[in-house]
């Protein structure tokens, strides 16, 4: 065993470069035999760690300053383990250690600040150290690999040299007694993994195990190895081994952890202007938005956010305001909870701490702290908890039998992770997405990228193989059972996957879904879908299952005349009819009960749960709803409106979601605690939509005036204009990212001329319309915006493709017709025109109505034709006739807080997926569920 010294004189000047220069550290080493009673001569593996260590010291920009820990921390490691293992057959063979690793040593590297090093999971299962066969970590890359997929990385990569990490579980050597011997220091665990949660750990304990491993002769070097390995070797090495989670952001607290007070939060001074902020309501008073808001706490005015990069947020109204009046803390509203509120600091610039934030909410009417008094006036501690409704949803005591196989794999709880959890387990049982991802895996993870932690689809193929291929769901054995039963203890298991990984990926740069804190299983769902449209592969899109068209009716209720839109949804959003609930009398008798205790301060009674009926639910969604801010064009002014949806199209699997949570008069966010009677077999037909009816008469199509602040710093006066130019630098702007040139001036006409970036967030909030690419018409105005664009021909001749660009793709190989087509729907841009090609393969159907098309290709005819039927959103439209498979539930008082529970119908009969827990269930909650999942029965 070596031992290295290195004396640390008083702070030295360093150079340009960070290092400490020619002067350095002074370094005195001496090695000694590990079992020599007295000091022997350096041995030459000795003094070869000595020459390089030295020249890593004085090296200018070296790793002079994380040496002394990192060398340490392996000196350690070799005591605790010592380096008198025998190494592999392969490596004896070999020789001397230092020469076989001298070939590699330029691809080794030491893990830098910001290098994420995964040694507890395989990028591509879920293989880890505890895996049976271990797990190998890239001295290059730091990216772990089962042995099933090591290999390839190998293959792809040309990387040679791996970590391999093994974790072993043996039981305890029991003493004379029988008993387990007493606990002592385990000296062979340095690996900082998780212990697996079911192991009883009075009667197992852990080894771990590593050692380098050399592709492809499959050399292995024990570790450590301090005498014949590279010393840049043994600091990777140990470096690998100490570091941290990747996950360190993810883990529990850390977000809440991080932040700082406020320093404007002692001296925020707030304006006595008579602002009272309603319970609900709420929208940007500059844009009308209704997401995504922020009350200032110095004025009370309520703004958007920023846009974030999924297409949610806003047109950053909050930050201009900041900027306009100096402002500087803003409160998230619906994030208010007795325990606080998510506060922004635009001074700052960041997300900070309000000590003072109930005060501050209550001078705009906002009484944070009542929400720390339950319904009976009694504090939360006071009474017992209402536990019923967790008892039926996760149906507590009942004897469930444990489901095991594929597709009977649970999740683990990252903590208040359970809403991820329940959405996958829907999504894996529907057999698009099993195709999609799971049936593609081996081409996903063939051209996954170089690091497919941070690929969508990748993580997407290995969590459905891991919930589906039955891996990580196995029963024990009946040897197994019977010694369990004998001896009343549990044998280890390793059931269940962690989405740890998967997690991380799809929540980064979210403000909600990378905290740790709970979160709506509804908005989840569609931030995944949002990330499935944005990554799925060629033509097959998995979500085109929930994809339907809304046909929206709306009417002027004084003119009469009706105007008929369509929008592209995901779920259907069903209200809850208190009215209608069919237990009247016996809420009435609760609600007086509940009184009397209140004032008695007694526990409160037994709770009775309002009983609705499903069709009075799908009577109050299809009933018209009243139109804020109504804008009449056959009035040319503000009016009252009515508006009513109806399905242009039914989906494949149609997603429901009741309206449980909603906010009280007093500020207190609530949910609904109610029974509806959901059918099994559910049949919407009669809520397709049927267009302009005879006798109608439809809405001019006249857009109302823009309205333009006449100061922005002041902002008090407001006056209509006439229809502004259209700014045509902001144009370009938009159509060189690929957007339709129609779309990029609608869009800079509709935001009023305010930049590019404002009109690239409407054109994000509007892409998805079916007029998306039309021509805009402004009426008295459109000479002036479009020259000729009342002349025949105008819009093909505007967006004829340049010859060069469609003799380039031509010389690709692709048809004539083909490129003109790519290069008229990415607005003449060739980058995007081969994207487009690649993403629409032409039809062999369409062979032969190619060679006709190109005879006419350059008429105008042609162009317009191509012009007027631009690509709509795809939908699989059919009946409406639809049977329940799944549904998510959801226990506690708030989407911030509880619990979330999937139950799914597999095989014939109802499964509960509670986290790892997955089990056969007795008496399914049909009647409490929060998202329901129903799949089309074929007619």
């Amino acid at each position: 065993m070596c031992r290295v010294h290195i004396l640390s004189p008083p702070p030295l000047p360093r150079g340009p470069g960070g290092g400490l220069g020619g002067r350095g550290w002074s370094l005195c080493a001496s090695f000694w035999a590990a079992a020599a009673p007295s000091a022997l001569p350096p041995s030459p593996a000795g003094l070869k760690i000595a020459s390089l260590l030295l020249l890593l010291l004085v090296r200018p920009g070296g790793l002079s300053v994380c040496l002394p820990v990192c060398l340490s921390g392996a000196m350690e490691r070799a005591a605790l383990l010592g380096s008198g293992r025998e190494a592999g057959s392969a490596v004896a063979m070999a020789g001397d250690v230092g020469e076989l690793l001298v070939p590699y040593m330029p691809t080794v590297r030491v893990p830098k600040t910001g290098d994420r090093v995964y040694k507890a999971e395989c990028a591509f299962s879920y293989d880890s150290p505890d895996s049976e066969g271990g797990l190998y970590v890239c001295m290059n890359t730091f990216l772990g690999f089962g042995r099933e997929h090591v290999e390839r990385h190998y293959r792809k990569t040309g990387q040679c040299v791996y970590m391999h990490l093994k974790r072993h579980v043996k039981e305890k050597v029991t003493g004379a007694s029988g008993g387990a011997l007493p606990k002592r220091r385990n000296t062979k665990l340095f690996l900082d993994l998780e212990c697996n949660g079911d192991l009883n750990n009075d009667d197992y304990e852990y080894e771990d195990e590593a050692k380098l491993v050399i592709f492809p002769d499959h050399y292995e070097i024990p570790l450590p190895n301090i005498e014949e390995l590279p010393a840049l070797v043994t600091i990777a090495c140990d470096a690998v081994l100490s570091a941290k989670s990747p996950y360190r952001k993810q883990d529990p607290d850390s977000w809440e952890e991080e932040l700082q007070v406020s320093k404007h939060a002692n001296i925020l001074v707030q304006m006595d202007n008579g602002v009272r902020i309603p319970p609900s309501g709420w929208k940007c008073s500059k844009c009308d938005l209704r997401e995504n808001l922020w009350l200032n706490l110095t004025d009370g005015s309520i703004l958007c956010g920023k846009w974030f990069f999924d297409g949610s947020g806003g047109n950053g109204h909050a930050l201009e305001h900041y900027k306009e009046m100096g402002y500087p803390l803003a409160v998230k509203l619906g994030t208010i909870t007795p325990d606080g509120a998510d506060v922004y600091s635009f001074d700052e610039e960041e997300a900070v701490l309000d000590p003072h934030i109930a005060k501050h909410l209550a001078h705009f009417g906002i009484d944070m702290l009542q929400m720390h008094v339950i319904e009976n006036g009694l504090r939360d501690n006071d009474i017992k908890p209402r536990v019923s409704e967790w008892e039926v949803i996760q149906e507590s005591g009942m004897k469930l039998k444990p489901m095991f196989g594929p597709g009977y794999t649970g999740l683990k709880n990252l903590g208040n992770s359970c809403y991820v959890n329940s959405v996958l387990q829907a999504l894996f049982n529907i057999p698009e997405f099993q195709r999609a991802y799971v049936g593609n895996l081996p081409r996903i993870f063939d051209y996954s990228p170089l690091d497919p932690t941070q690929d969508f689809n990748t993580q997407m193929a290995k969590l459905g193989h891991g919930l589906l291929s039955g891996q990580y769901s196995k029963p024990p054995m009946k040897s197994e059972i019977i010694e369990q039963v004998m001896k009343e203890e549990q044998k280890p298991q390793h059931n269940g996957i962690s989405p740890r990984m998967f997690k991380a990926l799809v929540s980064k740069g979210h403000p909600e879904f990378s905290s740790n804190r709970q979160q709506d299983a509804h908005e989840f769902f569609l931030h995944l879908i949002n990330l499935i449209e944005r990554n799925h592969i060629g033509s097959e899109n998995p979500s085109d299952v929930f994809r339907f068209l809304v046909e929206e009716r709306t009417q002027c209720c004084q003119s009469r005349k009706v105007r008929y839109t369509e929008r592209v949804d995901y779920l259907m959003q069903l209200p809850v009819a208190m009215e209608a609930a069919s237990n009247k009398d016996e809420l009435i008798a609760y609600e007086l009960k509940r009184r009397e205790a209140e004032a008695a301060r007694r526990p409160p009674p037994e709770l009775v749960r309002a009983k609705i009926p499903f069709s009075a639910c799908l009577q109050a969604f299809s009933e018209p709803d009243n139109v804020e801010d109504f804008w009449s064009s056959a009035l040319q002014a503000k009016s009252a409106g009515v508006k009513t949806s109806r399905f242009a199209s039914f989906p494949e699997y149609l997603v429901v979601q009741i309206k449980k949570f909603t906010f009280g008069l007093d500020w207190i966010p609530k949910k609904l605690d109610v029974s509806i009677d959901m059918p099994e077999l559910l049949d919407i037909n009669h809520l397709r939509a049927t267009g302009l009816q005879p006798g109608e008469e439809e809405l001019p199509d006249i857009s109302p005036p823009i309205i333009i602040p006449e100061d922005p710093k002041d902002g008090t006066t407001n006056h209509f204009m006439e229809s502004p130019d259209i700014d045509e630098s902001s144009v370009m702007q938009l159509a060189e990212m690929g957007f339709p040139l129609e779309a990029c001036r609608k869009a800079v006409y509709y935001t009023g001329n305010m930049g590019a970036e404002v009109a690239f967030n409407w054109i994000i909030a509007h892409m998805e319309e079916p007029d998306f690419a039309e021509p805009l018409l402004i009426p008295g105005y459109a000479g002036a915006a479009f020259p000729g664009a009342d002349k025949p021909g105008f819009a093909g001749l505007d967006n004829q493709p340049p010859e060069e660009m469609v003799a380039i793709i031509a010389s690709m190989g692709f048809q004539r017709n083909i490129a003109l087509r790519a290069l008229r729907a990415t607005n003449n841009n060739l980058e995007h025109a081969l994207d487009w090609i690649f993403s629409h393969p032409e039809p062999e159907e369409a062979n032969e109505a190619s060679s006709e098309a190109m005879d006419i290709e350059n008429h105008v005819n042609a162009n317009l034709l191509a012009e007027s039927d631009p690509e709509g959103p795809r939908v699989k439209d059919g009946s409406g006739r639809y049977e329940l498979f799944g549904f998510i539930s959801h226990m506690g008082t708030s989407t911030m807080s509880g619990h979330y529970v999937c139950h799914l119908k597999k095989e014939g009969r109802w499964v509960i997926y509670n986290d790892l827990k997955v089990c056969a269930s007795e008496r399914p909650p049909r009647e409490l569920g929060y998202i329901y999942f129903y799949r089309r029965i074929s007619s």
